[in-house]
């Protein structure tokens, strides 16, 4: 039976996706090489590749074995800020492993891929609500990696007929199983939990942006929302359904940090005032998209409040430390 691949499976966003793939009866393969992924959230009937995408051998052996028709790409280095310390090891990561990836897939004969962009494609847009025909103009390298990423799909189209879609959405939260959590070191969600189970008083990167309260303004997208998008862009794919070459995950309204902070006061029952930092590198003050596109095409909706994304996100975190 055909398998649709899941790199980064291992990781918050990948496990997600491959769960509601299996949940909907698709065949799911997983590979990963741990570098932020664990073992532990691919479940235990999925078959688990550990490797980079990187090694094109590894790529080809199990496009084989398990008889893959479509990629959901997910894997890289996705830290906005980190990614300006490191941009070599960012564009290696995001834009070579792409490359690798699809070299494969063409070699293999798998002609269908759905692509984890993101929303810092557009950088800082002047724009009250981003569209999918915002200019384009990332400021980190990882959202150029990210740009350079949907360039490839499409001249890898033209070239071979590739079926491709991108999907562009930023912070990403809360949780669609228990077991499931974000366990990345530069992440708002975790960040904050980490310090409320350690005793500390969470930071806030800025509190001076042009915007109504000072802190950056962002769509907040429940995780298992996404998943579901990404599922059904492969379904689309897989049934030759026509699809735009990207599509925004946008609430066409925004959350602040300092939002986002009191909501999390009011869920765990910890009332802090938070600790400001410096900015981030990297960190525009404000993104927020429109989803329409995707609503009109791939079932896209924001089906869990603000409340729901904190609460799922403290179940699932404060089960056990972040590993």
């Amino acid at each position: 039976m055909k398998s649709w691949l899941v790199t980064g499976g291992a990781g918050y966003i990948g496990s997600h996706v491959a769960r509601v793939f299996a949940e909907r009866g698709i065949d799911v393969v997983v590979v990963d090489d741990l570098s932020s992924g664990h073992r532990e959230f691919v479940d235990p009937g999925v078959p688990f590749v550990e490797g980079s995408i990187l090694d094109g051998d590894l790529l080809g052996r199990t496009f084989a074995a398990h008889d893959v028709e479509g990629v959901i790409h997910i894997a890289g280095f996705k830290y906005a800020g980190e990614s300006v310390k490191r941009p070599l090891h960012t564009l290696r990561q995001n834009v070579v492993g792409t490359m690798v990836l699809l070299e494969e897939m063409q070699r293999a004969g798998v002609g269908k891929v759905v692509f984890s962009s993101s929303a810092a494609v557009y950088g800082t847009p002047d724009v009250t609500l981003v569209t999918e025909d915002t200019p384009k103009d990332p400021q980190s390298p990882y959202g150029e990696s990210k740009l350079i990423g949907e360039w490839l799909l499409a001249d890898q189209a033209r070239a071979t007929g590739l079926a491709h879609t991108s999907l562009r959405y930023f912070n990403v939260v809360g949780s669609g199983y228990p077991d499931l959590y974000d366990t990345s070191p530069h992440n708002l969600f975790p960040l904050v939990f980490d310090a409320l189970l350690a005793g500390r008083t969470p930071r806030v990167f800025g509190d001076d942006y042009p915007t109504p309260d000072g802190t950056c303004v962002r769509d907040y997208l429940h995780v298992h929302d996404l998943a579901l998008a990404h599922v059904t862009a492969a379904e689309r794919l897989t049934a030759g359904a026509p699809v735009d070459a990207a599509y925004n995950l946008g609430s066409g309204s925004g959350v602040s940090v300092a939002e986002i902070m009191t909501a999390i006061a009011d869920v765990t029952g910890i009332q802090f005032t938070p600790e400001v930092a410096p900015r981030r590198a990297g960190d525009p003050p404000r993104i927020v998209a429109n989803g329409d596109r995707a609503a009109r095409d791939l079932d896209w909706a924001m089906r869990h409040t603000l409340t729901d994304m904190v609460a799922s996100a403290w179940q699932a975190q404060s089960r056990g430390p972040r590993r």
